[in-house]
């Protein structure tokens, strides 16, 4: 049975047109991931559906009937209600980036990297120096880039420091980091509006910290001015008042890239199966 070159075509065509579909698919629920509300705003929908199955199932008239209505005009409502979030993640899907630059540094860049930040961090919680130090991962913050004071230069603890000294004009606003290298400072970023963050009578710095990483991936450093306490922010969760130690481990872990910690599990387990093996 031979198979004709239109045949193949076919096949080949097909096999692209699943391909993208599931390229799109992955780059939603990437996004999705990423951004808090819009996870949350996806679970609903996922509930809502599962209840109507559920009510098909067992035949639950009322609920199905009630259900249908909401399944008709829920995408509707999701638009006007939801819309700056689905704005958000319209421009996320431009802004992604297919390599953020944290990953293409070495092990030893990284370790500077985390190094001159606890640094920096260290001084500016014992001289009571607020500071807001947000890192880009694979999301790019090109937009608060734009609108901030370019820099460019390389990451050091002092130019930190001095970038965060109250009597430099540059002092209000976060500083966006690229990899190992200050891009900006003066940024100014989106606050949350969590109910959680209202319990902790926290400012405008912990808000915005939370708020950029509600909307982005990227790692949000926090010394508070008024207690000297130090937070970190990543997927819309605000760990309070570090220590330098738990700075330090948390930085480590959150910029290595994945395939990095997946090869460090592997070595764990291969060690978990030599030491049963040996016992």
């Amino acid at each position: 049975m031979s198979i004709t070159v239109t045949e193949v075509v076919s096949i080949i065509k097909k096999i692209i047109d699943i391909s993208i579909v599931w390229l799109l698919v992955y780059v939603v629920l990437k996004n999705i991931r990423n951004n808090v509300k819009l996870s949350l705003i996806f679970k609903g929908v996922a509930i809502v559906l599962l209840l109507k199955v559920a009510s098909d199932l067992f035949g639950f008239t009322t609920v199905g009937v009630l259900l249908e209505y909401v399944i008709m005009y829920g995408p509707l409502a999701l638009i006007v209600i939801f819309q700056p979030e689905i704005r958000n993640i319209l421009e996320q899907l431009g802004r992604n980036q297919l390599l953020g630059r944290h990953k293409v540094l070495t092990v030893d860049e990284r370790e500077k990297m985390v190094y001159q930040i606890v640094n920096a961090m260290d001084y500016l919680r014992r001289q009571r120096i607020g500071s807001l130090i947000v890192i880009e991962r694979d999301i790019s913050l090109g937009n608060y880039i734009d609108k901030a004071k370019k820099i460019y230069a390389d990451l050091t603890s002092d130019l930190l420091i001095s970038i965060f000294f109250p009597n430099n004009p540059l002092h209000d606003g976060g500083v966006i980091l690229q990899g190992d290298r200050i891009t900006v400072a003066g940024a100014v970023f989106p606050t949350s509006s969590s109910s959680k963050l209202s319990n902790k009578r926290l400012g405008t710095r912990h808000r915005a910290a939370v708020g950029i990483s509600e909307e982005t991936d990227c790692i949000s450093l926090i010394v508070s001015e008024e207690s000297g306490k130090m937070s970190i922010a990543v997927k819309g969760e605000l760990f309070y008042n570090l220590s330098l130690d738990d700075i330090r481990m948390m930085l480590i872990d959150e910029l290595r890239p994945k395939q990095d910690i997946d090869m460090s599990n592997d070595v764990i387990e291969n060690e978990e199966d030599i030491y049963e093996e040996d016992n």
